[in-house]
């Protein structure tokens, strides 16, 4: 069976529109957008599948986003806070209490080991100022609270990561 192709795509994922087509913000964004997933959740396969499902979301409103980069990280980080909430519930409350996520010994680094020594919230703090260089302000958009909370949690993280990282 024959399909007609379209001779024109549809508006807003032509290649001249403002802001650019879906296909082009995926290749330029989808890997730093799994790297942030992975230092928020420390799971390789999740990061990936969290990244994917927030593509969707994206995907889904493309017509009505003014900025698709932010609303993609904010998807991402979204997404990464719902599946610990979920994975805490589950160590908790769960049949058999889940075991951890663990990655192989190849891909462990002393970086993602020192900030998994960090609590959830200094965790994320540390990975949106310094992996994906935002402001206190945008941090405390992301995580819902204020800039000094935040100030307060990249103190108190880096005070950590100096004592377990080697000088």
């Amino acid at each position: 069976m024959v399909v007609d192709e379209p001779t024109a795509p549809l508006p807003p994922y032509v290649e001249g529109s403002g802001r650019g087509s879906f296909e082009r913000l995926y290749a330029d964004a989808y890997a730093p957008m799994v790297r942030l997933a992975l230092l928020l959740t420390g799971s390789p396969g999740q990061a990936e599948e969290l990244v994917q499902d927030a593509f969707v979301r994206v995907f889904a409103r493309w017509a009505e986003v003014e900025t698709p980069r932010a609303y993609l990280r904010q998807a991402v980080v979204n997404a990464c806070r719902s599946q610990q909430r979920r994975r805490s519930r589950e160590l908790r409350h769960g049949p058999g209490a889940a075991q951890p996520a663990t990655v192989g010994d190849e891909e462990i680094d002393e970086m993602a080991d020192a900030l998994a020594t960090l609590s959830d919230r200094q965790r994320k703090a540390v990975v949106l100022r310094f992996y994906e260089d935002l402001t206190e302000a945008e941090i405390a958009v992301l995580l819902g609270c204020r800039p000094g909370t935040v100030k307060s949690l990249l103190f108190r993280a880096l005070a950590r990561l100096r004592e377990v990282l080697p000088s």
